[in-house]
C-alpha cells in the first residue's frame, strides 16, 4: 500500500489527473470525518468547504511537497487544521457562533466511512473530551492516521500526540457506560480502541 501510494504521490507532483484523483478517494472521507468532530468557527462555513479548500491548497503545493506516503496524511490534515483556525479567527473576529452542527453536512457526503452506524455517538462522546485529546483521539482512533502523521496535522510532537491520546481513551474509558453493548460495538466499528 506503501509503494503504491508513494507511486501515486510521485505521478500527481507531475501533474498526473488519475494520481491525484487516487490520493483525494484515499483521503476525502477521512477527513471529511476528521472535520466533523472540529468547531469551524464560521456559522457559514461547512466541513464540505473547508475540505475543498484544504484540496485546492493540497494541489498547488503538491510539487514542493517532500515527504513519502506515510508523511501525506498529516500533511493534509495540517493544512486543514490551519484553514479550520483561520475560519476560527475570522468568526471570532466576526462575533459569530463558533459552533456549527456539521452532521447535517456530513450526512449529505457519500462514502461507506460515513454511513457507519454509531458516528453521531462517536461524536457525541468526542464532544466531552477537552479540544486537544478530542483532535488527537478523532485523528488515531476514528479515522486512523498514525501517531507521526497526526502529530504532524495537530503540530504536536510525537510524545505530546501519545500522551494526550492516552489521557483521552483513559476519559473516554470513565465516561463509558457499564454495560452499553451498543457504544461499545459503535466503537468497534469505528477502530476507537479503548485499551483496560
Amino acid at each position: 500500500m506503501a509503494d503504491r501510494t508513494d507511486e501515486l504521490l510521485s505521478q500527481a507532483r507531475t501533474g498526473d489527473a488519475a494520481a491525484w484523483t487516487a490520493l483525494y478517494e484515499m483521503h476525502a472521507s477521512r477527513l471529511l470525518v476528521w472535520l466533523g468532530t472540529r468547531p469551524t468557527g464560521d456559522v457559514a462555513v461547512a466541513a464540505e468547504d473547508i475540505a475543498a479548500e484544504t484540496w485546492l491548497i493540497a494541489a498547488d503545493k503538491l510539487p514542493s511537497f517532500r515527504g513519502d506516503s506515510s508523511d501525506f496524511g498529516g500533511w493534509l490534515f495540517g493544512i486543514a487544521r490551519r484553514i479550520a483556525l483561520n475560519h476560527a479567527r475570522r468568526g471570532d473576529r466576526r462575533a459569530t457562533d463558533p459552533r456549527e452542527d456539521l452532521a447535517a453536512a456530513l450526512d449529505r457526503v457519500d462514502g461507506p466511512e460515513i454511513d457507519v452506524p454509531g458516528l453521531d455517538w462517536v461524536r457525541g462522546i468526542l464532544e466531552l473530551l477537552p479540544p486537544r485529546e478530542r483532535q488527537v483521539v478523532g485523528c488515531i482512533d476514528v479515522v486512523g492516521l498514525d501517531v507521526a502523521a497526526t502529530a504532524r496535522a495537530l503540530g504536536l510532537t510525537q510524545v505530546a500526540v501519545r500522551v494526550v491520546r492516552h489521557r483521552g481513551l483513559k476519559r473516554l474509558r470513565e465516561l463509558m457506560p457499564a454495560g452499553d453493548e451498543t457504544e461499545v460495538r459503535s466503537l468497534d466499528v469505528l477502530g476507537l480502541a479503548l485499551p483496560s
